[in-house]
């Protein structure tokens, strides 16, 4: 795994905005992991689940990651891609647009491309990160989600 992008200060991080600061390593999505989401989030849709009926009728000939797995992956993504050196702590505040374009099929890998889009202060502690992130897949030229998020960071003055 590669070492994310370090940021000593928010200085460092606000003069990246407009850039593209990463890219992740790639992660599995598993049959398994997929098995495993279903189960936390009582989502068990066929086309997920039911490998021999998602071969026979689903345009995927396999089954595929629930969109919202593939969304859930962007913490990660975004940790693997950039480290803030004075963040104390990271919330996930939102989400101001996301797409899913293509499938993520079962047994293949994702990686995210990581947009800083905007910092911005809002007290002397606390700052609200804006990126982009593009979801790839191996499988497609097709981006699999493009999702606009926001994280807020508490950092030490």
């Amino acid at each position: 795994m590669a070492s994310p992008r370090s940021f000593d200060t928010v200085e460092a991080l606000e003069a990246c905005v407009g850039e593209e600061i990463g890219v992740s390593d790639w992660i599995e999505i598993s049959q398994s992991r997929i098995l495993r989401f279903a189960d936390a989030t009582d989502d068990r849709q066929w086309i997920h689940l039911d490998q021999e009926r998602a071969q026979a009728e689903s345009p995927y000939g396999t089954t595929v990651a629930h969109g919202y797995l593939t969304l859930s992956m962007l913490p990660r993504i975004t940790a693997e891609v950039f480290e803030l050196k004075p963040r104390v702590a990271g919330i996930n505040y939102g989400l101001d647009r996301v797409r899913f374009i293509a499938p993520v099929p079962s047994e293949s890998r994702i990686r995210g491309r990581v947009v800083l889009d905007q910092v911005v202060r809002q007290k002397a502690d606390t700052i609200r990160v804006h990126y982009t992130v593009t979801v790839e897949t191996e499988t497609s030229e097709k981006p699999a989600c493009v999702a606009s998020a926001i994280a807020q960071y508490i950092v030490a003055a």
